[in-house]
């Protein structure tokens, strides 16, 4: 029996936190690094959304400025950009890959694009989930309710498909948004290495975040096992 202080299924999640500060970190220094090289061409993160959003023939999207740190994002519900002040007006090669990627998302919803198409349908039901589901799961686990608990890793279950479908969806919007930025010219090939190298940090957030959401299910159901079905 363990003091009712110390849960030892809290070390399964240790590798999966280090995992996302160093995510975090290397999301940091690269935009941080590319922050200060500018493209050549001049181009600004914001005139070159605008710009590959009428390549595409989405004129009627508008492009944002929105406040905060790296808040930059496509909304499909008023089909609009946001850039963040840091990547609105910038000329440099991070913020202009960041720019292209949400562009990329634009494109996205304009073609149907499948896993968007079944991450949109999931947000208003994994976001009454992500709230329920630890509450349940211990409210069941105090009251040794076995249906409680399965409600809440039912739930949670929810999250980790949509954690697995976010990566698909953002790992094609940096495709696109690589694609494009060499197909039209506004970065130059070693200039696009630099997009890439932000773009591909940026993707370890999200492959972070999926692990730690796998290894909170684990935890749940390691839980589970060992108080779930005391008498």
């Amino acid at each position: 029996m363990y003091p009712f202080f110390f849960d030892p299924t809290f070390l399964i999640l240790l590798p999966a936190v280090f995992l996302a500060f160093w995510a975090q970190s290397q999301v940091k220094n690269s935009y941080a690094r590319y922050s200060r090289v500018f493209a050549r061409t001049g181009a600004t993160a914001d005139s070159v959304a605008r710009v590959l959003l009428d390549n595409f023939g989405l004129s009627d999207v508008p492009v944002r400025r929105i406040s905060g740190n790296l808040t930059d994002h496509y909304d499909p519900r008023d089909r609009s950009l946001s850039l963040s002040q840091s990547v609105y007006g910038s000329s440099s090669i991070a913020a202009i890959g960041v720019a292209a990627h949400e562009v990329g998302h634009a494109i996205q919803h304009q073609k149907n694009y499948m896993p968007l198409k079944v991450r949109n349908a999931v947000v208003p039901a994994v976001n009454i989930g992500s709230t329920m589901a630890f509450p349940l799961f211990f409210i069941g686990l105090l009251f040794r309710g076995e249906m409680l608990m399965n409600l809440g890793i039912l739930l949670f279950l929810g999250v980790i498909v949509f954690h697995l479908i976010t990566l698909p969806v953002e790992f094609d919007a940096s495709s696109r948004a690589l694609r494009i930025l060499a197909d039209t010219g506004i970065l130059a090939s070693d200039e696009i290495s630099g997009a890439r190298a932000v773009l591909r940090a940026a993707a370890l957030t999200y492959i972070s975040a999926t692990i730690m959401a796998l290894a909170q299910l684990v935890r749940l159901l390691l839980l589970r096992g060992m108080f779930g079905s005391r008498d």
